[in-house]
């Protein structure tokens, strides 16, 4: 992939980043909050933001556990 800068990626950009499908990052999205910024209908992302997530370990296949509020 080429340098992208500051460009916004789009699903298909960030896909082709971590090799994954577009399945993958919609369910990273909803259960693991991926991190993506919705414009309008579409998500975008930076790439710097969506390495330190895959860093962190947030990819992995068991979903966050959603806390509840008191």
């Amino acid at each position: 992939m080429p340098e992208t800068g500051d460009r916004w990626l789009s699903v298909d950009d960030i896909c082709d980043h971590l090799g994954v499908s577009k399945d993958t990052v919609y369910k990273w999205i909803d259960r693991n909050d991926m991190p993506a910024h919705r414009m309008g209908r579409l998500w975008r992302f930076r790439k710097d933001e969506v390495d330190e997530w895959v860093r962190a370990g947030e990819a992995s296949d068991k979903p966050r556990s959603r806390r509840r509020k008191k």
